[in-house]
């Protein structure tokens, strides 16, 4: 019995040592070139019940950007499951647009004044590549907003819709109703 044990075990580390491992690989640091979102903008408050745009500009040399991850992390509730765009494949070396999200939901007709959010945005190319994340702030508040001029380089051009972020809030306050 020991020394089966043994000669399994003597197996295992020079399988590991010549590179034989059945554990999967991490790829490796610098190898795929990821997407890189070049520039970024959301307004940074407004009433809840309004429409956020996320305006985004990525780029990939190699034309592989396949999705557009937004999560949306809400104090006072936590994390949403992630949202995804599909980046269309004419897009998929160059973008410059927005994402839309309509922040209204039938199931919560209102949310507290002053609930802050944050939506973490990352695009992803076939390979699995992540660009480096955004984070943009947001705070749901009453009261009126000018509108100010987008930057550069959205202000520059029409800007086109790549998709729509699926995410319905939780108002935190709010009775929960009856279980089931």
């Amino acid at each position: 019995m020991k020394t089966k044990i043994m000669v399994s075990v003597l197996l295992l580390v020079a399988m590991v040592l010549s590179g034989c491992s059945s554990l999967p690989q991490p790829k490796p640091p610098g190898v795929g070139n990821p997407p890189v979102i070049t520039a970024s903008f959301a307004a940074d408050k407004g009433m809840y019940g309004d429409t956020i745009k996320i305006y985004l500009a990525a780029e990939d040399p190699k034309g592989e950007m396949d999705r557009i991850a937004v999560q949306v992390n809400q104090v006072g509730y936590g994390v949403y499951p992630t949202s995804w765009t599909v980046v269309k494949p004419k897009y998929a070396k160059k973008f410059v647009g927005y994402i839309q999200w309509d922040t209204y939901s039938e199931d919560t007709p209102k949310m507290p004044e002053w609930t802050q959010i944050s939506m973490n945005i990352t695009v992803i190319d076939k390979g699995g590549f992540q660009s480096v994340p955004v984070v943009l702030p947001y705070q749901f508040v009453t009261g009126g907003f000018s509108s100010a001029p987008l930057p550069a380089p959205f202000s520059q051009r029409a800007m086109r819709r790549l998709g729509y972020i699926d995410i319905d809030l939780i108002n935190p306050e709010a009775p929960m109703g009856p279980l089931d």
